[in-house]
């Protein structure tokens, strides 16, 4: 005899308006870090939006060199796990560690690396941190097996339109290793993305000034 499904209480305060993620990242597997399940990362690093959203964790990426003073702040406030940006373009070498070191003493469950970043550069990060190292791959014939090796935990796949077939292409090469995969604007989109084999979804939320104007708009009605 078949078990219903119920319903899950849901509470909300009065006062605060949260940013819903897609229903479509929930079909996602998600990943497990550290016992806990994340399929939905918002792709942010706006405060305000961190702390009015549903997502299961923060992708705090920005195209700034990092800075240790932001990625503090964003830790402190944020009460669900934060991916840390720690370079990979302008920031290489030696800066990389430390701040990937920093990030991880500060509390963040993982940290990001950008495409650019060399495989020896990539090892070193993955050496000197106890938390998973995602690196962003951003060009299809990517050497994936180059990445693991020097010590990636996740790929983060960001190739544009092409997202859903090199998430495809790399799930039939390495059936297990866990994939993000940038979803796109649309629920068709991170619903096809999901099903070439992501296990998770970075969701860029609209700016704060696309959500002002919606909110005024409804306030002249």
């Amino acid at each position: 005899m078949g078990t219903e499904k119920k319903t899950s209480p849901n509470v909300e305060s009065r006062l605060r308006h949260i940013l819903r993620m897609p229903q479509e990242v929930y079909s996602a597997s998600g990943i497990v870090v550290n016992g806990r399940r994340l399929k939905s990362f918002v792709f942010t690093t706006d405060l305000a939006i961190i702390r009015n959203c549903d997502a299961d964790a923060v992708f705090a990426v920005y195209p700034f060199t990092p800075q240790q003073a932001i990625s503090h702040a964003i830790i402190q406030a944020s009460y669900i796990p934060v991916f840390c940006g720690v370079g990979g373009g302008t920031t290489k070498g030696m800066r990389t560690l430390q701040l990937a070191q920093d990030v991880e003493g500060q509390g963040a469950m993982g940290v990001v690396l950008n495409s650019p970043i060399s495989d020896l550069n990539l090892l070193a990060v993955s050496r000197v941190v106890d938390i998973p190292v995602i690196i962003t791959m951003t060009k299809a014939d990517t050497n994936i097996q180059a990445r693991l090796d020097a010590g990636a935990s996740i790929l983060n796949v960001a190739c544009s339109t092409e997202t859903p077939q090199v998430v495809r292409r790399i799930r039939e090469q390495f059936p297990d290793i866990p994939i993000i995969a940038s979803g796109g604007k649309t629920g068709e989109s991170i619903a096809e993305t999901i099903a070439a084999g992501a296990n998770a979804i970075t969701y860029t939320p609209p700016s704060p000034a696309v959500l002002f104007k919606e909110m005024m708009e409804k306030y002249r009605e």
